[in-house]
């Protein structure tokens, strides 16, 4: 009953007819985000693409520059002198064959997953475990690398992957409720740049960025003037 209070309380603080200039957005989602854990700061945007035709999908990643404040753990597919470079670099989960066992026994205790360009036959073999969760790595997205440890502590400092779903949709975790407004405006506008620029050629035309809006985990969305900081 309280959370339903407070959401009816949170939600009178927001027109939703309005599109908010970026920073007082951040201001309005960040003074609703009163519950007791410290709520994630989020963004969507709606594209005008459809996902299902190859040249309007847009995915990519984004290095945050004020970090996520999210704890991200990452597992390795390496051997050899590059699994020690992994485990220096501070990989959470580091093997071959061996993890692969562990992944199709069911433990996916990991939020990334890194490996270098030898491993990838035996990675494509979970292709259907990893799939699904998009954690299968991509040479396109910097995760199937030989630098691992440059990869795997820009997993852990702040990068964010991104992909449209089905209807058009980008979700991510920009920050925390905790991070100051001015963190979480920056972190919002490297987001909506690296989308924006990440416009895929069978999006033509200016309707690309259809609509974009910020929330917490226990608050309302709010609208947000892309022009505000875009123009």
């Amino acid at each position: 009953m309280a959370d339903g209070k407070r959401m009816a309380t949170a939600r009178k603080t927001v027109d939703r007819e309005k599109l908010y200039p970026a920073s007082e957005a951040v201001k309005i989602v960040k003074g609703n985000a009163k519950a007791k854990f410290d709520e994630t700061i989020e963004v969507a945007m709606n594209l005008g693409v459809d996902p299902k035709h190859a040249d309007q999908m847009v995915r990519g990643v984004v290095n945050l520059p004020r970090g996520t404040g999210k704890t991200v753990r990452v597992a390795v597919f390496a051997k050899g002198p590059k699994a020690e470079e992994a485990r220096r670099a501070g990989a959470d989960l580091v093997g071959d064959t061996d993890l692969a066992d562990k992944i199709n026994a069911g433990e996916m205790g990991f939020d990334r997953v890194l490996a270098t360009p030898d491993m990838m036959p035996l990675v494509g073999k979970l292709g259907k475990v990893l799939g699904p969760r998009g954690l299968m790595p991509n040479p396109k997205l910097g995760s199937v690398t030989m630098d691992i440890s440059g990869a795997v502590k820009a997993a852990k400092g702040g990068q964010v992957e991104y992909r449209v779903e089905k209807a058009g949709i980008i979700h991510a975790g920009i920050g925390k409720a905790s991070f100051s407004e001015d963190a979480i405006l920056e972190n919002f506008k490297a987001f909506v740049d690296a989308v924006t620029k990440a416009k895929p050629p069978g999006a033509k035309g200016s309707n690309y960025v259809l609509g974009v809006a910020l929330t917490s985990t226990h608050g309302p969305g709010v609208k947000v003037d892309v022009g505000s900081f875009t123009s």
